[in-house]
């Protein structure tokens, strides 16, 4: 992964925590004790570096005074072709694809459009069902 890749995981990392303190905030949590997390496969996350990430990151903020866990959740990526109508995951698309490409795709998804063809039928026109973005699903603490 390249240092771009990386600046890219703290960035995630710094919009996740601003928005968990928001909510934590409007929820009277002072202290987060959980938070769970789910990434796009499609976005290709390095978690250690995320989790490394938003634990500095709330040592910036003054929140970690007890252990913060993270729970991270895949969610899987699911492409369909509009023209045959078939699906198919990551596995698929990251075969077809240079690593410089994927590289492309990482910091955003939708380039995949440009890199990508139907397995089976070789159209160029496909939908991304899931598996793109990261979400803050939950977050738990003390108040």
């Amino acid at each position: 992964m390249s240092f771009f890749g990386i600046m890219h995981e703290w960035a995630l990392a710094e919009s996740i925590i601003i928005t968990a303190l928001e909510n934590a905030k409007k929820n009277h949590i002072k202290i987060l004790t959980d938070m769970t997390i789910q990434l796009g496969e499609l976005q290709q996350i390095e978690q250690d570096i995320l989790k490394f990430a938003l634990t500095e990151i709330l040592t910036q903020h003054n929140q970690n005074k007890q252990h913060v866990t993270f729970h991270i959740k895949i969610e899987y990526t699911k492409l369909r072709c509009t023209y045959c109508l078939k699906t198919w995951g990551f596995k698929e698309l990251k075969n077809t694809i240079s690593p410089e490409e994927a590289e492309a795709i990482h910091f955003l998804p939708e380039v995949a459009f440009a890199h990508t063809r139907c397995p089976y039928c070789g159209k160029p026109d496909f939908e991304i069902i899931k598996g793109r973005g990261v979400s803050l699903l939950s977050i738990k603490g003390k108040g």
